[in-house]
């Protein structure tokens, strides 16, 4: 396969945001501003460091789910397209939720997939197409350790009294990729 001619160095003046007055960050990634949420801050620092850690690995796995939709082959090409593509919406709007939840307790949420690639505990796929097979487990791999960090941090927030993270993680995040997982395997059976 020939390589590609394109290049990858912008020209010189659109290797800066196009913005006037430009300020920069006005919050660095990692820090929290104090929101009177009624909750101490050493806690709400790290729930923000929690739910960055899941919204990297949901965002991740969301990136697996459209990649396994597209790459979809085999008998069951169909229905794996579509139920692929479902579990992909699904988890994309729970990403949304976790976000809202990092910056309503003063933090900034991780956003960038070159970053959410860097912080991610979900193994690395090959770029390249798999079997059906290995499309589904490594599904089920990525939703295992996303509900095994969930649970731990569950019952952290619970403990410091963050209970809107809690119930974020439990009613959502939780019972959604117990969910999922219950139509993958369902689907295999």
């Amino acid at each position: 396969m020939p390589n590609s001619t394109v290049t990858k160095t912008l020209p010189s003046h659109l290797q800066e945001p196009i913005v006037p007055e430009a300020r920069g960050e006005t919050q660095p990634y990692g820090t929290a501003r104090r929101n009177p949420l009624a909750l101490n801050a050493n806690v709400a620092a790290a729930s923000i460091d929690n739910l960055n850690q899941l919204l990297a690995d949901t965002l991740t796995l969301a990136s697996l789910y459209k990649k396994h939709h597209w790459q979809a082959s085999g008998p069951h090409f169909y229905s794996m397209h579509l139920l692929f593509d479902k579990h992909y919406e699904e988890q994309g709007a729970l990403a949304d939720i976790l976000a809202e939840r990092v910056q309503t307790l003063g933090g900034v949420s991780i956003a960038m997939a070159h970053d959410v690639a860097d912080q991610t505990l979900i193994p690395r796929c090959p770029k390249g197409r798999e079997d059906a097979e290995n499309q589904v487990k490594r599904l089920l791999q990525a939703h295992e350790i996303i509900l095994l960090e969930a649970g731990a941090m569950a019952r952290e927030s619970a403990e410091h009294g963050d209970l809107g993270t809690n119930d974020i993680i439990v009613s959502n995040l939780i019972r959604l990729n117990e969910l999922q997982v219950w139509f993958i395997v369902e689907h295999i059976q």
